[in-house]
C-alpha cells in the first residue's frame, strides 16, 4: 500500500509557472487527493476528497470552466 504522494504535473502543462501538482495515487489507499503548487514542491499543499476531485476533473474536460 502506498502511503506517500507520489507527484505528478500534467504533461499539457507548458512550464509557464502556473502550475499544480497532484498526488493521485492516494485517491485508492486513502480516499483524497493532495494538490500543491509546483513552484514550491516545500510548500502546503490542499486535499481534495477523491470524488470531489473526479467530479472537477470531470468538468474541466467537460470546458464547464472556460470564459
Amino acid at each position: 500500500m502506498t502511503t506517500e504522494p507520489r507527484w505528478y504535473k500534467s504533461s499539457y502543462s507548458n512550464n509557464g509557472g502556473n502550475c499544480v501538482e497532484v498526488a493521485a495515487n492516494l485517491a485508492t489507499t486513502r480516499g483524497v487527493v493532495p494538490v500543491r503548487d509546483s513552484k514550491d514542491p516545500e510548500g502546503p499543499s490542499l486535499t481534495f476528497q477523491a470524488d470531489a476531485w473526479s467530479a472537477f476533473v470531470a468538468e474541466v474536460k467537460a470546458g464547464a470552466f472556460l470564459a
